[in-house]
């Protein structure tokens, strides 16, 4: 039995559409996320032996009639079609579901992702050709799904199923959160069979390079992030560090042409004495000297850790500062604080690491003068890039039922993005407009990157670093458009 997995078409006439980004937009940086997520479904499908064909429609930049004739040539015999989904391109997605439904009509279509997750019954009631869909993390779920559907057995047993009988839509039971994650194929080994690696671009990265979870979950709280609250959840499940070194080690023989490695998990650093382990076992099987890493980091890590993982081939840290009010931090359940913020900046400059800020605006409580603070703290920190985006609440989050609750969003999901595709603020609160948070944007990108000291710290980088130069320079010919608009 053959199942095939997509990765949808969606405003290919603009760009490659990155619907595993947490803002699933077209960005103008070229950022393009793999599809993780369906990766590891696919490859779980195919460790359990069904046959399967992958199509990963943004990565090429697809069309619809393109996809389709995809799907003809490789999966015209699939008895199951898994569709990834994101909330700006569902009435998209689903009408690309339909259209694989009438021309497949015995086939099973499925949707899977944050937004199904979230909004189950109105996601079925968008289209009837529609069969399913998983709710949360569905790697088991499709297979599951998949022997049933081989062996002619009751869906109803299919857990985290969402599905039609009887001219009704049925829910299942909640599938459990999967804990032995070891047993997940890795992704760079479906990635080396299906897919190419220099499609995909995570900007903070050097080019091309290949993006992991080595675990599933956030502790964390922080209500505008989607993934936790409607996918993987908020316990953070690991994969042992042997299983993360392994995979690495596979990418060195099978990806010479690969120039770093993303951990993708949303705080790889949560876990200390996991983070030491695989630092370590990176530094004795001497793979640090050979690829470098960078990863998500909470700005509760401490100096000794950073310094560790320097040593270990890390490069560049990712925290989401989001602001320096602290009454926004708190309104938004950030769970940190102002001086752990300017600890964290202090200490990773003198652990030698580089640093991607991400500040949002538009949150609970913020004002012109807030944004401003940040702003302002943003040019003192000094960290080798920053990224400016107004709140996008979504689906399933605590924002979004902040900003519905209040009448701040109206809640059309084709309107999150832009007619190009590119990233659309849809809030409005009673101090701040929408265009009041992209003008911000747009300004607090401009005086952050078009001034002196950090042009002169570019080429000083570049310098030294010459994938660093390269990523600068690539990073500039996309922004250049924005920057100097």
């Amino acid at each position: 039995m053959k199942i095939c997995f997509i990765n949808p078409p969606f405003k290919a006439e603009y760009g490659k559409f990155s619907r595993e980004s947490r803002s699933p937009s077209i960005g103008h940086s070229g950022v393009l996320y793999y599809p993780l997520w369906l990766i590891y479904a696919a490859a779980v499908a195919k460790k359990n032996g069904f046959e399967v064909a992958f199509i990963d429609a943004p990565a090429k930049q697809m069309t619809k009639e393109q996809t389709l004739e995809r799907i003809a040539n490789e999966a015209a015999d699939a008895a199951l079609f898994v569709f990834d989904t994101s909330t700006p391109s569902i009435y998209s997605d689903v009408d690309f579901a339909a259209t694989v439904k009438d021309t497949y009509p015995k086939a099973f279509t499925m949707l899977v992702g944050t937004h199904p997750s979230a909004t189950p019954d109105e996601t079925m009631q968008i289209n009837e050709k529609v069969d399913g869909l998983a709710r949360r993390e569905y790697d088991y779920i499709v297979r599951d799904l998949a022997i049933a559907l081989r062996d002619g057995t009751d869906l109803a047993e299919v857990r985290g199923l969402t599905y039609r009988k009887d001219g009704r839509v049925i829910h299942n039971t909640d599938a459990e959160h999967i804990t032995e994650l070891d047993e997940i194929p890795w992704a760079a080994e479906f990635i080396k069979e299906y897919l190419c690696v220099t499609d995909y671009v995570f900007p903070a990265a050097a080019f091309p390079s290949v993006q992991m979870f080595t675990g599933r979950g956030c502790p964390a709280q922080c209500n505008f992030c989607v993934y936790p609250q409607t996918l993987h959840g908020h316990r953070y499940r690991l994969r042992t560090p042997e299983n993360v070194v392994g995979e690495i080690e596979y990418i060195l023989g099978n990806f010479p042409e690969v120039k770093e490695i993303v951990f993708e998990d949303d705080t790889f650093t949560i876990n200390k004495a996991r983070v030491t382990e695989i630092c370590n076992l990176l530094i004795e099987k001497g793979i640090h000297k050979k690829i470098r890493w960078l990863c998500n980091a909470r700005v509760n890590l401490d100096y000794d850790t950073m310094v560790l993982m320097k040593r270990a081939g890390c490069h560049l840290i990712i925290p989401g500062i989001e602001s320096v009010n602290q009454q926004i931090l708190k309104n938004i359940k950030k769970g940190t604080t102002v001086e752990q913020i300017e600890k964290y900046i202090s200490n990773a400059h003198k652990a030698g690491l580089m640093i991607h800020a991400c500040y949002m605006v538009g949150n609970e409580g913020e004002t012109r003068e807030t944004m401003e603070a940040t702003l302002a703290a943003a040019m003192r920190f000094k960290t080798d890039t920053a990224q400016f985006f107004p709140l996008i609440p979504y689906p399933g989050t605590g924002a979004y039922e902040w900003a519905k609750g209040n009448g701040y969003i109206n809640g059309k999901y084709d309107e999150y993005v832009h007619e190009d595709g590119t990233l659309n603020c849809i809030i409005n609160t009673p101090a701040l407009k929408a265009e009041d948070l992209v003008e911000f944007c747009s300004y607090a990108r401009k005086k952050y990157y078009l001034r002196p000291w950090y042009i002169a710290h570019r080429i000083w980088r570049g310098l030294n670093d010459f994938e660093d130069l390269k990523r600068s320079l690539k990073a500039f010919s996309k922004l250049k458009k924005t920057l100097f608009k």
